[in-house]
């Protein structure tokens, strides 16, 4: 039964790539907005989870207005699924039309530095077109982790479409995934993480709209051991261009302390400018799952 069911998940996301792609743009953003009112109006575990997670964001919501979040942020997931299915095929001209980064000064000048540079995001909007931006219009590949996908060759497809559009994808729970980010910091290249959901026993515990959530220790340890910038990053769609982001100060490494409480402060200072940006844009952040320590406990229960 798992191996019929992992056949046809990638079987789904094979056609996704195969289909969606061959449509008119608008055609494609309409297909996105139907799968996610369908979802929303069924409200299946993952819609309720939205909800529970939006109503940490904004406190003062009540059920009609989570409601309405839950179902625009429905929609802007079906809509970054959509664009990735798409985006191998798009002109990358577009790249730079379709995307307006505010203060891209800040990861020019910190490339330019040659101190390499490691980029963390929050699950914001459409995360690979802001890589294709990078790799098009800023004219620097990059690295990234993937967390390794069920089945094996739905994994495969997801590292063969991030290559394409010139990232260099390594499996999350290889071991040898924080020595290769850092040889490519050493060596001034850039390296890209979403880092607003821990994936291991060993995240950090951070306050996070004020509740306890354990987010990646990575982009820290990274910034540490190799004098690379650490940069925050914020996206969020908009009409035209598609979609905008904002490059964040850069979150130094503190002058004293060990470096698990150096981890944590900084650990903390990303938390912070995450926050920042989904409170602004809570539409827009993808969390579909448990994310703060108090839900796990309660499902582990």
């Amino acid at each position: 039964m798992g191996k019929a069911r992992d056949r046809l998940v990638d079987g789904l996301y094979g056609l996704g790539w195969a289909g969606v792609k061959k449509l008119p743009e608008p055609a494609a953003v309409a297909l996105g907005r139907r799968i996610a009112d369908y979802a929303w109006k069924r409200r299946g575990k993952s819609v309720l989870r939205l909800e529970s997670n939006l109503a940490r964001v904004v406190p003062g919501a009540g059920p009609e207005r989570l409601r309405e979040l839950s179902r625009a942020g429905m929609r802007s997931y079906m809509r970054y699924w959509m664009e990735s299915f798409r985006l191998p095929t798009m002109a990358k001209e577009r790249f730079g039309t379709d995307v307006r980064i505010n203060d891209d000064h800040i990861l020019r000048e910190a490339l330019a530095s040659g101190r390499g540079v490691v980029v963390a995001l929050p699950h914001l909007a459409n995360w690979d077109l802001a890589g294709a931006w990078a790799t098009s219009h800023i004219g620097v590949p990059f690295t990234t982790v993937a967390e390794r996908l069920k089945p094996e060759t739905l994994f495969d497809r997801f590292v063969a479409y991030r290559e394409s559009l010139g990232m260099e994808v390594l499996p999350h729970n290889g071991g040898s995934a924080f020595g290769t980010l850092a040889r490519r910091l050493r060596s001034g290249g850039l390296v890209c993480l979403v880092a607003d959901r821990d994936l291991s026993a060993s995240g950090v515990e951070v306050d996070f709209f004020g509740s306890a959530a354990r987010m990646p220790a990575g982009p820290a340890l990274l910034a540490q051991q190799t004098g690379a910038v650490l940069l925050p990053v914020t996206l969020y769609y908009g009409p035209t261009p598609k979609l905008y982001g904002r490059i964040h100060p850069e979150v130094e490494v503190p002058k004293t302390g060990t470096r698990a409480e150096k981890t944590s402060v900084m650990t903390q200072a990303v938390a912070d400018a995450f926050a920042t940006g989904i409170a602004e844009h809570p539409e827009d952040w993808h969390m579909l799952q448990r994310l703060w320590l108090d839900d796990l406990e309660e499902r582990a229960q």
